[in-house]
């Protein structure tokens, strides 16, 4: 797909509230500590390591239980490229006969 394709998608998903994000669609989160300190998970690397979805889950789950009583924030990164790949073809689909 082209850089434009994945722009639009950029902003469409900036708006969208990221209470329940599928593990595939994330390449890193930033959690912020007191201190101005920050920890980062790769979550794409974990999956490239062949890590399943759900053992990703249980290692977010163990670092954000280990940092919680110093965390701020949680900064997703998201996989736009793979989040457009994903949907895009299927929004093709369904707007394909307007």
């Amino acid at each position: 797909m082209s850089p434009e394709v994945f722009e639009k998608w950029e902003h469409i998903i900036e708006d969208v509230e990221k209470t329940k994000i599928p593990v595939e669609f994330i390449k890193r989160l930033i959690i912020k500590l007191n201190g101005r300190r920050q920890r980062s998970i790769n979550v794409q690397m974990l999956l490239s390591q062949g890590l399943e979805p759900d053992e990703i889950e249980e290692v977010i789950s163990e670092k954000l239980h280990e940092y919680n009583k110093d965390m701020i924030n949680i900064e997703f990164v998201l996989n736009i490229e793979g989040i457009a790949e994903v949907v895009q073809p299927e929004t093709d689909n369904l707007l394909r006969g307007l």
